[in-house]
């Protein structure tokens, strides 16, 4: 007799969720703001904010993820820095020459040149002019002043920091070292 109450009770609770559910309306919701936020557009005006406009810059000293801060200026005062005390972050283990190559190939070969001899496709071309091959004497190049020119570039040539990343542009000084080596034998 006890069992069959208990199962009599358990049917009676079922019966009473699957009653209360109607397909053809939805069903109550607590808190429906949380389902149905107030939709706005992007640089409309707005009382939510001081200035009155919703699209915000990001706060004063923000980093994106993913990008690490170079704390050396774009001045000629920057440069030489670089160049007497910047070395390469990579250790022997993780400079892949292989794939230097394919990025220098990608970005600088098409003026710098394959070999880095300053005679690539736009210099036969004659589109640019006046591209110094690495083992110029008056160039003595170190792996911070290449860094430093991949990062915010020099004379005609622009700055490649938003095309590699910290990693791929030491892979490609590293590679322009090989290339200065190899010139200089």
């Amino acid at each position: 007799m006890k069992s069959l109450i208990k199962v009599a009770v358990i049917a009676l609770v079922l019966v009473a969720f699957v009653s209360c559910k109607k397909d053809s309306r939805p069903n109550y919701q607590f808190m429906p703001n949380m389902y149905e936020s107030v939709g706005y557009e992007t640089y409309s005006e707005s009382d939510a904010f001081k200035n009155g406009k919703e699209g915000q810059l990001p706060v004063e000293g923000t980093i994106p993820r993913g990008h690490t801060p170079f704390d050396i200026d774009n001045t000629t005062e920057g440069y030489e820095l670089a160049k007497a005390t910047l070395t390469n972050k990579l250790d022997s283990t993780q400079v892949d020459f292989t794939r230097g190559k394919e990025l220098y190939d990608i970005y600088c070969g098409i003026c710098h040149g394959n070999k880095g001899d300053g005679q690539g496709n736009l210099v036969k071309r004659e589109k640019i002019l006046g591209i110094p091959s690495y083992d110029d004497v008056g160039r003595a190049i170190t792996e911070g002043s290449v860094y430093h020119v991949i990062y915010y570039g020099k004379n005609a040539m622009g700055s490649y920091a938003n095309q590699l990343n910290e990693e791929e542009r030491w892979q490609v000084v590293a590679y322009v070292m090989k290339l200065k080596a190899d010139l200089e034998k």
